[in-house]
């Protein structure tokens, strides 16, 4: 330890140690002001079209209403009924595949769109997805 530690820095420590004072988290901070506003939509329980439906509806919202990112949850696809039917992968889980696919392939909805990304593993994982949407600047 080094002994040019002034009585005063040594006081102003301890007293730091034996307080409830929290310290400010910076990687929150910084990530709360990037991300402004957001929303989440849960598609457990939809069909294909209206997942498709709905999507579309959503990120045209969230853009007139400047909202930043979106966590969209399809699901994995554990509990689909894909078995049942024997043209469609067993493997693949119906929403979490055609749900980006769609967007993705919908020029009007990806010029409102920055980016999509796979979720964190605290957000759904693989059965989730972000998306991060422009600014409107042309709000009405």
């Amino acid at each position: 330890m080094n002994s040019k530690i002034s009585d005063k820095d040594k006081k102003d420590w301890n007293d730091f140690l034996s307080g409830n004072e929290k310290l400010i988290d910076k990687e929150t901070t910084a990530n709360n002001k990037k991300i402004k506003k957001g929303m989440s939509f849960d598609f457990h329980g939809y069909s294909l079209d209206e997942a498709n439906k709905k999507i579309d509806v959503l990120i045209r919202q969230a853009y007139n209403n400047n909202v930043n990112m979106m966590k969209i949850v399809t699901g994995k696809g554990l509990h689909s009924q894909n078995e049942k039917d024997p043209y469609i992968s067993k493997d693949l889980g119906i929403l979490k595949n055609s749900v980006p696919d769609y967007v993705k392939n919908n020029k009007e909805l990806m010029s409102m769109i920055n980016s999509i990304h796979d979720a964190d593993l605290n957000d759904g994982g693989s059965g989730a997805f972000y998306i991060y949407l422009k600014k409107n600047n042309f709000k009405e």
